[in-house]
Parts: structure tokens; C-alpha cells; sequence
């Protein structure tokens, strides 16, 4: 935010509000050099994160417009797999700043067709300069992550969702390795994946048990690819799901 103010002398002075230093936003050495921080049309303000060759947001969207002002509608009850809608769950720990909205594909895509591409072109629901990661570069960030030795568990190399899960909100387990298990010990990648959960054909589900992204890759009609962390779990699923549920954004830098 700019704001001018003149001195005693009558010289203008232009004074920039540093967004950086919004509450939540961490900058360390994993951010992405020249793009720390991200502000969306809502003036939220993300941290980013680089692992590989990606620059990731390091928390969920949670715009409730696109980039050109459009207002995307809330959900609430209401399921459409053409309509975009956003939905908020508040009956959760995980602060807003973390665990976003959750967006159906249509909002997701902002009537981009479906891609596979690396990068996947589609600037979606995403600010100027950033776009929904296709599955491809969804299996780019599971593969980098994977050929880490310090980001593994028990040096198996399937053994990656602790390292980009986040050390907090997560439901324990006793599995071996899996997010669940000493939470402590997560997030060695600063992805911090929160489990914001989702919601269904009915109700918002599995907040504390899973982290569940959307990518920009259609399946059919119906369903489009997403990825998953559960807390149960030491693996990054990749599957299909149905088109109107809601899921967590995350943005890649163009």
C-alpha cells in the first residue's frame, strides 16, 4: 500500500507498506529468491517456498475473487461441477491463513481446459504470474523430493509425505514413518501442508486427518486428479476425485 506524505519542507515523501511483514509469512533461506511473498486480488499475502526448480505458495489459497476481480461465489450447501464455488470451514484449529478455502474444479480452473503440461499454463484461480499445478508438476515436486536423501523417512524414497507436511494440526498415529507419527519431525521441505481436510457431496470432512490439493489435470467428465497426504501415512497419494467436491489450492510461480 502506497501512501504520501509531505515534510515539513514540502518535499513528498512515498512510503511502501513492506507486505512481508504479514502476520503468518515466513522468509527464510527456503524462500524463493526474488518472490518471498505473493499477494493475491484480496491483498492476502503467502509465503513462498522453493524445492527444486518449483517456487510453491507455502499455504493454501484463500482468495475469494480471480485475478481480474471476479467474485467467486461461497458454496455453502450448494455442489456443481461447472459452477465455481469457495467453501470455508470453521470448526477447525488450523488458522484461515493456513488452511485457506476450499475451491471445486470449476473455481479452480476459472473455465481453463484441462492440462498436463509442464508447466501447465493454466492460470486458474492463481495470481499474475502463478498457475495450478498440472499432476505433472505435481509428480515433479514428489519426484525431486524423493531423490533427497535428507528429506526421506527411513530412507525409503516412497517415504516423503513427513517432509512436506506441516508439524502442526495433524491427528497422531503409530504407523511407522507416517505424518501422523511425531509431527515434530515434520516439514523438513517448508511445503507445510496442512490437514485442512475437504469437503464432500455433503459436509466438510477429515480436518486433522489429510491435506488434499487439486491439480489442473482433468480424469473425464467428472473427476480430475488431486494429490493427498493422510496423517495415517508415510506416502503422497495420487488419485481421482469428483469434480464438484472442495479441495485446497496451492499456486506455483509461472
Amino acid at each position: 500500500k502506497n501512501e504520501q506524505k509531505t515534510t515539513g519542507d514540502g518535499v513528498s515523501v512515498r512510503c511502501v507498506k513492506d507486505a512481508s511483514i504479514a502476520p503468518n509469512v515466513v522468509i527464510d533461506d527456503k524462500s524463493c529468491p526474488g518472490a518471498e511473498t505473493v499477494t493475491d486480488i484480496d491483498n492476502n499475502v503467502y509465503a513462498t517456498v522453493k524445492i527444486g526448480n518449483q517456487c510453491w505458495m507455502r499455504q493454501n489459497l484463500r482468495t475469494k475473487h480471480y485475478a481480474n476481480g471476479t467474485e467467486i461465489t461461497a458454496g455453502g450447501s450448494s455442489r456443481s461441477y461447472t459452477e465455481p464455488y469457495y467453501y470455508d470451514y470453521t470448526e477447525t484449529d488450523i488458522d484461515l491463513k493456513d488452511r485457506g478455502y476450499f475451491y471445486n474444479w470449476a473455481a479452480v480452473m476459472n473455465r481453463s481446459e484441462s492440462s498436463n503440461e509442464v508447466p501447465s499454463g493454466v492460470q486458474g484461480i492463481c495470481p499474475t504470474g502463478w498457475h495450478v499445478p498440472s499432476d505433472g508438476e505435481w509428480t515433479q515436486l514428489v519426484m525431486y523430493v524423493a531423490g533427497q536423501s535428507n528429506y526421506l523417512s527411513s530412507n525409503n524414497s516412497s517415504y516423503i509425505a513427513k517432509a512436506l507436511a506441516s508439524t502442526l494440526g495433524w491427528n497422531s498415529s503409530t504407523k511407522q514413518c507416517a505424518v501422523g507419527n511425531t509431527p515434530s519431525s515434520n516439514n523438513a521441505t517448508s511445503f507445510s501442508a496442512v490437514p485442512a481436510g475437504g469437503n464432500t457431496s455433503s459436509s466438510f470432512i477429515n480436518s486433522g486427518n489429510n491435506a488434499s490439493f487439486w491439480s489442473s489435470t482433468e480424469y473425464d467428465s467428472s473427476r480430475a486428479f488431486y494429490r493427498r497426504l493422510y496423517n495415517s501415512s508415510a506416502y503422497v497419494n495420487s488419485s481421482v476425485h469428483i469434480k464438484y467436491y472442495g479441495y485446497s489450492v496451492r499456486c506455483l510461480r509461472d
